[in-house]
């Protein structure tokens, strides 16, 4: 264990989940990340009566799958910590426990570089920062029913949201009211059957890592139609080919990454999908995050320094927060 794996599983326990005496924790994991799991045990354990593991299969990308079929696993429970490689946030399971108002904390452990994402310094960023930034954008998300997206890159990119509702992610389960994700981001639950237009991926592939060449993907009705068959494109489908699930293509959520101490190097899915300057769109399931699909899973396509624009506002120019100009009528 380092000390920068141990400085990571105090902020997640005290800090983000804020473990009490009277909690029942569930330490979800699987058997690659059991030193992770025994660490924040062995913070949990010092503050609560009850700390319980549950150490699942290693499915990979369909981790979530268990979770959709056994939606009651977490009842006995008033705290959660999903310790997989994977996030299970927008999974069945983690919506029910949403829904009945446990603690939950989604919290992938898939790196690429061989570290422990419990070492990455971005979990030390400051959490009330990063709730500063969420209202500013969040309040002009809410107001508005279409966003365009472009990048330096080649992105152009209108999503809708009508009777959607943005949220944020900072870790701390408080400001989640409840549950959160290590992902310090903000997100829409976008609509599933209109996104249009074109994405270049010059960022990362989520759990893949790094897009080595800019790749362009194409939108239509909502749904991923055609990836540049770059070796970038070319690893991606390949990838979402092994979800054997046609709605793994369609486009379910927006996020603006808030993170200032993230950096987008491919080394680590959370890690690239938070970083500030970036914005990611996330395929398939978005149950839990306010939207209608379901798919056997989720993951983020995260490209640079976009402009983004909320109605006729701009909020962001290349990846900077700015406040908008007002309206004159």
């Amino acid at each position: 264990m380092t000390q920068n794996m141990e400085r990571g599983a105090r902020i997640i326990i005290q800090d983000w989940v804020n473990v009490k005496p009277w909690d029942r924790l569930l330490i979800v994991t699987s058997k690659e990340h059991l030193p992770e799991a025994r660490l924040l045990r062995k913070y949990a354990v010092r503050r609560a009566r009850s700390v319980n593991s549950l150490i699942v299969e290693n499915k990979g990308k369909h981790v979530g799958v268990f979770f959709d079929a056994n939606e009651e696993v977490f009842d006995p429970y008033t705290a959660v910590i999903a310790a997989t490689d994977y996030s299970l946030v927008t999974t069945k399971a983690a919506k029910r426990a949403i829904k009945k108002n446990k603690k939950f904390l989604s919290l992938p452990l898939s790196t690429n570089d061989g570290r422990s994402m419990l070492e990455y310094d971005f979990l030390t960023m400051d959490t009330k920062k990063s709730r500063l930034m969420a209202k500013v954008v969040m309040k002009y998300l809410r107001q508005s029913t279409r966003i365009r997206v472009t990048t330096p890159a080649g992105t152009d990119l209108k999503l809708y949201k009508e009777g959607r509702n943005p949220g944020f992610f900072n870790g701390v389960l408080k400001d989640g009211k409840g549950y959160s994700s290590a992902s310090i981001e903000v997100y829409v639950p976008i609509e599933e059957t209109k996104t249009e237009g074109v994405m270049v991926v010059d960022g990362s592939l989520g759990y893949i890592g790094r897009a080595e060449e800019p790749t362009r993907i194409i939108f239509k009705n909502g749904r991923i139609t055609e990836i540049e068959e770059t070796p970038t494109g070319q690893k991606l489908k390949a990838y979402m080919e092994e979800y054997r699930d046609p709605r793994i293509y369609i486009g379910g959520e927006l996020g603006i990454g808030l993170n200032s101490y993230s950096k987008c190097l491919g080394n680590c899915y959370i890690e690239d999908e938070s970083a500030y300057g970036t914005f990611h769109i996330g395929v398939g399931r978005n149950l839990a995050l306010g939207g209608k699909q379901n798919a056997n899973g989720h993951f983020d396509l995260v490209c640079l320094e976009p402009d983004i624009f909320t109605d006729n506002r701009q909020i962001m120019q290349r990846g900077k927060i700015i406040i908008p100009e007002p309206e004159v009528y």
